[in-house]
């Protein structure tokens, strides 16, 4: 139940951080697309450092459906509790919106009118996960104590590197499109976020069932 219950407030942190910051610098940026950002990204990672520092020791810190999947594939975890974690990181991911709309003074209930499509777009988020799963395999294997910085680093970076601004991430994208702030999506838009992130997972693995021997398996608990 402790795994559980860190997946969901960290994932209802996790879109608190990113809603809130985008919020808070579109309204002190004045308009500026470049400052909201800015802010948006170091916030984003920062407190992604944390969450992960803090509730990676309770249930792996993974926040995010497809980092569940690589890890359930890769032996990590049980598919009962892979399941479990995508419900606790869906609802977790829809609260976090809320609880900034609370904050803010907004109104709780919303659906963003930011419409985000296209080919570039799509191509993007399917990079945006593949080097985010990328990192985290690598670094689960090669630096572990050193995947919460390399994570957030990377998630900072991403922001600024690609198109979508690195969603990577099926249950942000659902949830974003619950808030029509600086980082809302259009619901229209989600599908095509979601199937590029879920390519990108399956790639993932089918790459790695084909470099990796079938008995490698890594005995940490992963991000």
């Amino acid at each position: 139940m402790r795994s559980y219950v860190s997946e969901f407030v960290g994932t209802a942190l996790l879109l608190a951080i990113v809603a809130g910051s985008g919020f808070m610098g579109e309204s002190l940026g004045a308009g500026n697309a470049a400052v909201a950002l800015l802010g948006n990204s170091i916030a984003t990672g920062a407190g992604l450092y944390a969450l992960i520092v803090l509730l990676g020791p309770i249930s792996g810190a993974h926040f995010n459906p497809v980092v569940t999947l690589m890890f359930w594939k890769l032996g990590h975890i049980k598919a009962p509790k892979m399941l479990g974690y995508w419900v606790c990181q869906f609802t977790g991911a829809i609260a976090g919106i809320w609880l900034t709309h609370l904050m803010f003074s907004l109104p709780i209930i919303q659906e963003s009118t930011k419409v985000r499509t296209g080919l570039g777009i799509w191509v993007s988020e399917l990079i945006s996960t593949l080097v985010l799963l990328s990192v985290i395999h690598i670094g689960d294997k090669e630096a572990k104590d050193k995947v919460p910085m390399l994570v957030a680093l990377t998630v900072t970076a991403g922001y600024w590197f690609t198109s979508s601004t690195f969603f990577s991430n099926p249950a942000v994208a659902v949830a974003r499109s619950f808030t029509n702030t600086f980082v809302g999506i259009a619901p229209s838009s989600v599908f095509g976020f979601v199937i590029a992130e879920v390519v990108a997972a399956l790639l993932v693995l089918g790459i790695l069932a084909l470099v990796e021997p079938k008995d490698s398996k890594s005995y940490t608990r992963g991000l």
